[in-house]
């Protein structure tokens, strides 16, 4: 058996190539036949660094506030469930 060789490519390259992929109108196989790399690999460089279509890029700091502000609003609407649970058991154990 013949081991496979393992390429490391640069960040750029990966972000160029992607990029390319994208927005060419050729398919993801031809563009990554021409720049020498496996098809699956250029699949997963455009999803990772292309720019989605209709969708704002945000950076990974926007990202990590989002998170943030997100988690924060769920664990206050999951507080605000608990207690309207706890009122709705009270006051239905009153009219019995």
């Amino acid at each position: 058996m013949s081991k496979r060789k393992v390429t490391s490519y640069s960040l750029e390259f990966k972000q160029s190539s992607a990029k390319l992929a994208a927005e060419s109108d050729q398919a993801i196989s031809t563009t990554a036949r021409e720049l020498g790399v496996h098809e699956a690999t250029l699949h997963g460089w455009v999803k990772r660094y292309a720019p989605v279509k209709g969708k704002s890029n945000f950076s990974q700091t926007t990202t990590c506030e989002e998170l943030k502000r997100v988690k924060k609003e769920l664990a206050r609407v999951k507080q605000e469930r608990d207690i309207l649970k706890k009122a709705a058991a009270y006051f239905a154990s009153e009219m019995q």
